[in-house]
């Protein structure tokens, strides 16, 4: 399974959530990210690649090697699954390829809607990206649970530019809602 992670300029936050992702799925699923306005060659930003680094140090070889990138149509075109930062990166995606649109949600909308998908059978989905293929379509169908209202919390702040305390917060939301989709995959 070929995981894209979007955000802005692929230095902040999509560059933590592919390498938390990747650490987390495994071998099973292929992460990797872009951003919209991409900047070629940098790497991730020093304050969120402290962060990374401060709580998972054997994530430095990721870290350390990553460059940003642009996204592009044949990016999207791969990927069986495009992960954005928030609402807006999403338009951002199916404005490359409509037809994206049943494989790119935000990881937070993923996140809030995996947790009112009653348990999912896991007889025949061994591993991660099994259980993200059986997930995705079930937490798809349960957006009528949830008031539009909910849909606010999704977004991860930018951090880029405005300080350690948005970094951290920024890096806080990626986690929680990193960690609200494992706890689905395993139940």
């Amino acid at each position: 399974m070929k995981i894209v992670v979007v955000c802005t300029g692929n230095i902040c936050r999509s560059p933590a959530m592919e390498v938390l992702l990747a650490q987390a799925l495994g071998d099973s699923v292929e992460v990797t990210s872009a951003g919209t306005a991409g900047m070629p060659t940098w790497p991730v930003s020093p304050p969120m690649a402290q962060l990374l680094l401060s709580e998972n140090p054997e994530l430095a070889d990721a870290v350390n090697c990553f460059r940003s990138r642009p996204l592009t149509e044949k990016l999207v075109n791969e990927a069986d699954l495009i992960l954005t930062a928030t609402a807006a990166h999403r338009a951002d995606v199916l404005a490359l390829n409509p037809l994206a649109l049943r494989r790119t949600m935000s990881l937070g909308e993923l996140a809030r809607l995996s947790t009112a998908v009653d348990p999912v059978p896991w007889a025949d989905a061994d591993t991660p990206a099994q259980r993200l293929t059986k997930l995705v379509p079930l937490a798809q169908a349960a957006r009528h649970k949830f008031a539009p209202a909910a849909a606010q919390t999704d977004d991860i702040i930018d951090p880029y530019g405005r300080g350690d305390e948005a970094y951290s917060h920024s890096y806080r939301q990626i986690n929680a809602h990193i960690n609200t989709l494992l706890n689905s995959l395993r139940r």
